[in-house]
């Protein structure tokens, strides 16, 4: 078989490590309470034999296979042992409801799943009532189901790929939803490819590098952070079932692991764990990234003290490369606050509201090979946010003049209070520089005197007294008073997404609803003194 074939398909990026060194480790999976080490020679023959399943049950070059999987290393062979036989791999959250799930697989028009029952209670029976032509589970397998082993795992490895079109679809992945409805991303191999190849010419990483992931693998952050960066290269990703905080950092020391990186969130409850980090050994840690979600500097300041190794901010854009911005080629160090530089390849440019190109403050916009070519099934939104090749990513950022980029939140974030512009990052970073607040979340509610007013939800550090009245205190002695939360709701546990983000929608629900009565008793008040006047 010509190498041609798997060259230019993304099911192959670890090709050069199963060539070259097939015993090492690729993955060593930690899910069911036991130690699992797949090798590279292992994860081949595995991606070869679920391709060649999806021919066996019937799937074509183009058909959708959703995956609703846990954080396994069966979720890789699905997802990428797909791609080699031309089959669109569709990777779905294993955290949402019945209404999003059934949404998805009609939009994808899925042909066939791979479900782990135990990791989304609503998967089995929304791939039967979607009538699919076959269906796998991992674990307790349902009735009329088929099982993973005995479908896929007893098969001939053998496997010759199909010639594939640069610009022909790998997988589908769908945005969180977080404005409505989730929109199907389309990815093509040979934009996934290019940015692979991108990441190891700029920034290689050592072959014998070990990565944490604990973020679930249908995000971003743990696909773009660890699995295809980490296994192009030949290193290995240790992947724990889900996060819990202890055991992260158990696994994160026992492991020796040179990197690990998450959202926020994962951070700031780390930091909670003080107690057992001042107990285990990190030292083998060189870099530690937070991404996916606005990170405020003293939180990169507290896990940089925290674990006594360099932390990153980094930003990517799952439909936009997706990383585009990095550290300087050039070894400059990245400024606290900063997520870096635009990359060496592919561009970059801000826009302001007018649509007019700014040097310093607007919305991002990017062009490179891994920008999906569109929305699955949405011309409208394609026409309003693919231009000329251009992604408008509606993400926010200064550029200051060395040209690193500082992300200040989602443009829709942005609002007006009685004339004044309120970007909910700069207060969220106000208030997390107290040193009682482990996180924040900024929205604004409905006010009949200023249009829309500020409130907050605060992460309170664990043994904290600290009130409303000392965070409402401190905004205004260090702020702007047109910024400061009006009321603020103190919290043990932020509310957060499937991916672990913090979740700016169902906040903005939650703060509204508690703070009704306070918005009715201002609009009673203004009444009364018109009716004084």
């Amino acid at each position: 078989m010509s190498l041609d074939r798997r060259t230019d398909n993304l099911g192959y990026w670890c090709d050069g490590p199963v060539r070259q060194t097939p015993d090492d480790a690729a993955i060593i999976d930690l899910s069911g309470g036991c130690e699992r080490v797949i090798t590279y020679g292992r994860l081949d023959a595995e991606l070869d034999r679920f391709a060649a399943w999806t021919r066996r049950v019937g799937l074509d070059a183009g058909d959708r296979l959703a995956i609703v999987v846990g954080n396994r290393y069966e979720f890789v062979v699905a997802m990428y042992g797909a791609m080699r036989a031309g089959v669109v791999a569709v990777p779905i959250a294993t955290k949402i409801g019945p209404d999003i799930l059934r949404y998805i697989l009609k939009d994808a028009e899925c042909r066939a799943a791979v479900v782990e029952p135990a990791a989304n209670a609503f998967a089995v029976d929304a791939c039967d009532e979607a009538g699919m032509a076959a269906r796998v589970a991992l674990g307790d397998v349902p009735a009329g189901w088929q099982s993973y082993g005995d479908a896929v795992t007893a098969l001939n490895a053998a496997f010759e790929p199909p010639e594939l079109s640069p610009d022909y679809p790998a997988f589908q992945p769908y945005t969180s939803g977080s404005t409505g409805f989730p929109k199907g991303v389309i990815l093509t191999h040979a934009g996934q490819l290019w940015w692979i190849r991108a990441l190891e010419k700029y920034w290689p990483r050592p072959k014998g590098d070990r990565v944490l992931a604990a973020v679930p693998l249908y995000h971003k952050n743990a696909m773009a952070g660890a699995i295809k960066p980490q296994l192009h290269t030949g290193g290995t990703v240790v992947l724990l079932p889900d996060f819990e905080p202890r055991r992260f950092l158990e696994v994160l020391s026992q492991y020796r692991c040179n990197h690990a990186g998450a959202v926020p969130t994962v951070f700031t409850k780390l930091l909670q764990q003080q107690d057992l980090i001042e107990t285990l050994d990190f030292s083998a840690l060189q870099t530690l990234s937070m991404g996916s979600a606005p990170v405020q500097e003293e939180l990169l300041d507290a896990v940089r003290k925290a674990f006594g190794c360099p932390v990153s901010e980094s930003y990517g854009l799952t439909e936009g490369g997706p990383v585009m911005i990095g550290k300087p080629i050039d070894g400059r160090p990245v400024p606290d606050g900063s997520c870096g530089v635009a990359w060496p390849e592919g561009e970059v440019k801000l826009v302001a509201a007018d649509g007019t190109e700014s040097q310093d403050l607007g919305e991002l916009w990017v062009r490179n090979p891994g920008v999906t070519p569109g929305y699955h099934k949405l011309p409208d939104v394609n026409r309003k946010r693919l231009v000329d090749g251009w992604l408008a990513t509606g993400d926010l950022f200064y550029r200051d003049p060395e040209g690193f980029f500082f992300f200040r939140g989602r443009v829709d974030d942005m609002f007006n209070s009685g004339g004044e512009n309120i970007y909910p990052k700069e207060v969220e970073n106000l208030l997390i520089s107290h040193p009682d607040i482990y996180d924040a979340c900024v929205v604004p509610v409905a006010d009949p005197l200023k249009g829309e007013v500020p409130v907050a939800m605060v992460l309170r550090a664990r043994g904290s007294t600290l009130s409303e009245d000392a965070v409402r205190r401190y905004a205004l002695d260090n702020g702007p008073s047109y910024a400061h939360p009006r009321r603020v709701e103190i919290v043990d546990q932020m509310i957060l997404n499937g991916a672990g983000k913090v979740d700016r929608k169902e906040i903005t629900k939650r703060l509204t609803a508690l703070f009704a009565d306070v918005i009715a008793a201002r609009r009673e008040d203004r009444g009364q003194e018109k009716a004084d006047a």
